[in-house]
């Protein structure tokens, strides 16, 4: 029994693929000088045809999954076009007279190094595709053949130290069933592909590939994060009766689509999605989602050396306010800095880029990229039901700044006499602690509140949620996030403006239960997770919660909170499986 960390939910039993996707054994030899010419050509040679490669595997994912994923390509090919890369590898080869494939892979590992030091997570998963891309021209230098994971013969689960972007994008999810891997992190390429193709992973297994060989059965619980080599017979049915269970209970759970989520007492519910590119709206309408409560737009701007222009972001926006039509679409502008970067933009390292240069802050000091974004919005509006929502809050200043651009960006389009939406709502996402105080004076700006739990319980508790060593002080159910939260949805209901929560809270049961006790009424969350939160509020009353809800901000602390709340929470589901497998 192994535990790492769930990527990608479901669970699979199978047999395993082992995939060594390092390359431990690279020659170390010294070549005379008539031979540099020689090695400098197999070293262009193993470019050209890595970025074949590449090419195709690019070509085939869009086929399965669309343009916007596939993009990581696009960064991966302009990684083997970097001058400096390839100009000190020439150089190297020149001036210490050794073998290519030894001045390159020491080139590479010292690149690779450079990224995975930088305390920065989404940095650090940044020196995987360093790596993956190296790998590819250091195979084809050495002439070792890459398995082609969309022509397996069977159907496997494969467990590497590593599953590179290019190794996801050529699965065959009706071979590829599941994977496992030692490296990696939820904010990975890889982690997002896995989603994507709606492939069970988990990732940050210890030791994983010394543990297994090929041929080995294996369960992957990308649920729970646990993985199980060669089970004995009575866990392999206890996981294959859960698999079952899963299943059924999504058939199930499909009923309910097309059920409106009104409480016991007729309050009416809104379950709306989170998403992060257009790709993702067929899985909106199959759960039945009431309109996108976050629509990520930072995603359009990742894997890429360049800016999104107005018409391409306009093209995506309209696409999905068109499909979602007449349902409402919240477009969250531009969220880069903090795990988030393009490095078109040039922006310097900071020390803390969680409490940097993000979100709000960014557009504000580059008032071009963030008008051309609004533009594209406004355009978009005139298709749909589209609002305007503004990430990390955290004064009136900014508040009304955004707002002035938001006005000068629909003047440029009335001197183009482009249409948009002129009544276009605009809305504030209450995410740091200092807009939750001053959340009534906010109330008088903003037409609409949004509450982003996660970056709100992080700058509340000064924790890095992404930080194992203090994981631990990461509480969302602490009496003093509901309190805070509380706070807010007052300060929405006294001005009279809608107060909806589309951070992680808003897709966990027990949270859930607390959160319409304190009034909130509206909720935005994966796609995937509203048919089990739908079944869940159609078995509350408002008054209950609201005790439930009083009761919690009494308690002194988070593990106080999590007891009572899934203590209450089993009560209810009891009676909600009735209505699901009754």
């Amino acid at each position: 029994m192994l535990n790492g960390i769930p990527v990608s939910p479901g669970i699979v039993i199978g047999k395993v693929l082992l995939l060594d996707s390092r390359i431990s054994a690279v020659p170390k030899y010294k070549i005379n000088k008539d031979k540099i010419v020689r090695e400098i050509i197999r070293f262009t040679r193993a470019i050209s045809k890595t970025k074949r490669e590449l090419i195709e595997i690019q070509r085939k994912f869009i086929d399965k999954v669309g343009k916007t994923h596939a993009a990581i390509f696009d960064a991966h090919l302009l990684m083997l076009e970097d001058s400096s890369l390839i100009e000190e590898t020439i150089e190297q080869i020149r001036d210490k007279q050794f073998n290519v494939e030894f001045v390159f892979s020491r080139i590479l590992g010292k690149a690779t190094k450079s990224f995975s030091d930088i305390d920065d997570e989404y940095i650090k998963e940044r020196a995987a595709d360093i790596n993956d891309v190296g790998r590819r021209v250091l195979k084809n230098l050495l002439a070792r053949k890459h398995i082609d994971l969309s022509n397996l013969k069977e159907r496997v689960v494969l467990v590497s130290h590593d599953v590179s972007p290019s190794d996801t994008a050529q699965m065959d999810k009706n071979k590829v069933i599941g994977f496992a891997t030692e490296m990696g992190g939820r904010t990975s390429h890889t982690a997002i592909m896995a989603r994507t193709l709606e492939i069970p992973a988990v990732v940050g297994v210890k030791d994983i590939t010394q543990k297994v060989i090929t041929g080995d059965t294996i369960i992957i619980d990308g649920v729970k994060g646990a993985v199980i080599v060669n089970p004995s017979s009575s866990i392999l049915e206890k996981y294959l009766k859960k698999r079952a269970d899963i299943k059924l209970l999504e058939r199930r759970l499909s009923r309910l689509k097309n059920v409106r989520a009104d409480t016991l007492d007729g309050q009416k519910i809104q379950l709306a999605a989170n998403i992060e590119s257009q790709d993702e709206v067929h899985s909106i309408i199959a759960h039945g989602a009431n309109g996108i409560g976050l629509y990520r737009t930072e995603f359009l701007y990742l894997n890429r050396n360049d800016i999104p222009s107005e018409e391409e972001q306009f093209n995506a926006y309209k696409f999905v306010t068109q499909k979602i039509n007449p349902q409402n679409v919240v477009i969250r502008t531009l969220d880069l800095g903090g795990d988030k970067f393009i490095s078109k933009l040039g922006t310097p390292k900071e020390m803390n880029s969680f409490l940097g240069l993000r979100a709000i802050r960014f557009c504000l000091k580059q008032p071009d990229i963030f008008k051309t974004q609004l533009r594209a919005i406004l355009r978009a509006s005139h298709y749909g039901n589209v609002s305007i929502m503004f990430p990390m809050i955290s004064g009136l200043s900014e508040m009304r700044e955004a707002k002035v651009i938001v006005e000068t960006a629909k003047n440029e389009l009335d001197r183009k006499n482009l249409p948009y939406d002129r009544n276009i709502k605009i809305g504030a996402m209450i995410e740091v602690p200092s807009a939750a105080l001053i959340a009534d004076m906010l109330a008088k700006e903003a037409d609409f509140f949004s509450i982003g739990t996660n970056d709100l319980i992080q700058y509340s508790f000064a924790v890095d949620r992404v930080n194992e060593k203090i994981s631990y002080l990461y509480r969302p159910n602490h009496p003093a996030v509901y309190r805070l939260i509380k706070m807010i949805v007052d300060a929405a209901n006294e001005a009279d403006i809608p107060v909806s929560i589309c951070g992680e809270m808003a897709g966990v049961p027990a949270s859930v239960l607390a959160l319409l006790g304190l009034g909130l009424f509206r909720f935005s969350m994966a796609s995937v997770i509203i048919p089990e939160i739908k079944k869940l509020v159609r078995h509350v009353n408002t008054n209950d919660a609201r005790k439930v809800a009083k009761h919690v901000l009494k308690l002194s602390t988070g593990k106080e909170a999590d007891r009572y709340l899934i203590s209450r929470i089993k009560k209810i589901i009891s009676r909600a499986e009735i209505e699901v497998y009754g």
